[in-house]
């Protein structure tokens, strides 16, 4: 089908997540509504030794809710949080997969690191036998990024386009925007996508303290990301998935399909300047925003709400303010801006997903969740970042930010479907 990118328009049927807030949607917009944290000390593995011994972990997940015990055993976390949060999302749009033609569906999910549990303890087993032969069979296919869509689509029968994003923090933004161009371009007509990562192990918390970027405000876990605030010293590790069914409109209308919001535009940018700082006042995510509000035939004054990539570092915060403030002047003030890190912490390759999915609830129900922590604002940080206290705000189009190490940009803008 040829490519018309003006007729094909792509809204938002479905949403599932598996979170550190909650292991439904609805459950984790409450919490993120009430401002609550979930960090707290690390569970998984004794980190006693770390100069960071906590994380926002997902907590109470029972795999076997969603998969049988062998199919569990074969699956890293980060695959089992995808197939949850997939199964859910299809669900909640209300496709009813016996009746679709499914070679035009298809699933884009990313993970920035894949299976990292999966790598630490065949690495384990490896020391401990002194040999591979105690290698499992089952190690690369469960560890390898792309395992993820592959599984997906193997549950339900999804033969349409099929593939892995991996650009670290920006992974599954880079994931839901490719999925809107295969819509746009008629390569499919649904796509699930999105992201998951499950890398709360002793390579990751030890990997991460290495380069300096988390906080080790061990004495108060919950307190500890702090988007915009003065005192931040880093970002929280977080995990699970955030998986969104996105639809062509004439497809989601036709079966009467209720749509949370519209994906009118995208923007991809990369700094080409650090491994791991943002160019110099965000110039990376200037374009980016800049390229999916013109992506959407919108413009500046047109959007009411920016969800940021807050993660609570020192460089990171006031980078993306001042770009934030050079795309919208005047209007960057009269913006709701937060950070839902400050509450679940740093999804990495899942963060982009589950974040659309808390933007698009706040252009669907008009509220907008809290930055929590921001208690000494830093003063190069002096925007609207809703502290403590949720707010009902009017949210006819916003614009949700992840950037990535290796300067990716991924900027998405949801807005208000209207007939």
């Amino acid at each position: 089908m040829a490519f018309n990118g003006q007729q094909r328009k792509v809204v938002v049927t479905g949403m599932g997540a598996v979170t550190p807030l909650g292991l439904t949607v609805e459950e984790f917009w409450k919490n993120l509504l009430a401002g609550k944290s979930g960090a707290a000390p690390i569970t998984y593995f004794d980190a006693g030794n770390f100069d960071t011994k906590f994380a926002c972990e997902v907590k109470g997940f029972d795999p076997l809710v969603f998969m049988d015990r062998k199919l569990a055993q074969r699956c890293d976390p980060f695959t089992q949080f995808a197939l949850a949060a997939s199964e859910m999302a299809i669900r909640d749009s209300g496709l009813n997969l016996e009746q679709e033609n499914r070679e035009r569906i298809g699933v884009v999910v990313g993970s920035g690191i894949g299976g990292m549990w999966t790598f630490h303890r065949a690495q384990e087993s490896l020391w401990e036998t002194k040999g591979p032969h105690r290698i499992s069979p089952f190690f690369i296919p469960m560890m390898i990024s792309d395992i993820a869509p592959g599984r997906i689509s193997m549950r339900f029968g999804l033969k349409g386009p099929n593939y892995a994003t991996t650009s670290a923090c920006a992974t599954s933004s880079h994931a839901v925007g490719d999925a809107f161009i295969l819509i746009q371009r008629g390569n499919a007509d649904v796509m699930v996508t999105g992201g998951a990562e499950s890398s709360i192990c002793p390579m990751g918390i030890g990997g991460f303290n290495a380069m300096k970027a988390l906080s080790t405000r061990n004495d108060a876990p919950e307190r500890a990301s702090r988007p915009f605030d003065r005192g931040r010293d880093g970002f929280v590790m977080g995990e699970g998935s955030g998986i969104l069914v996105l639809e062509e409109l004439g497809h989601a209308l036709k079966r009467g399909a209720r749509i949370y919001a519209e994906l009118a535009g995208l923007g991809f940018t990369a700094d080409a300047h650090h491994i791991t700082e943002p160019a110099p006042g965000g110039e990376g995510a200037v374009r980016s925003m800049r390229t999916a509000i013109e992506d959407a035939g919108l413009t500046p004054v047109d959007i009411q709400y920016v969800n940021t990539h807050g993660t609570s570092t020192p460089v990171g915060d006031k980078n993306e303010t001042a770009a934030i403030k050079t795309v919208f002047g005047e209007h960057a003030k009269r913006l709701a801006v937060n950070s839902t890190k400050s509450m679940i912490g740093h999804l990495l390759g899942a963060a982009g997903a589950v974040e659309s999915i808390a933007t698009i609830l706040s252009v669907y129900e008009n509220k907008v969740h809290p930055t929590i922590n921001l208690d000494t604002p830093d003063p190069e940080c002096d925007l609207d970042y809703i502290p403590h206290t949720a707010q009902a705000r009017e949210v006819q189009a916003a614009v949700s930010n992840t950037f990535g190490f290796g300067g990716h940009n991924a900027s998405l803008l949801f807005k208000k479907y209207q007939a």
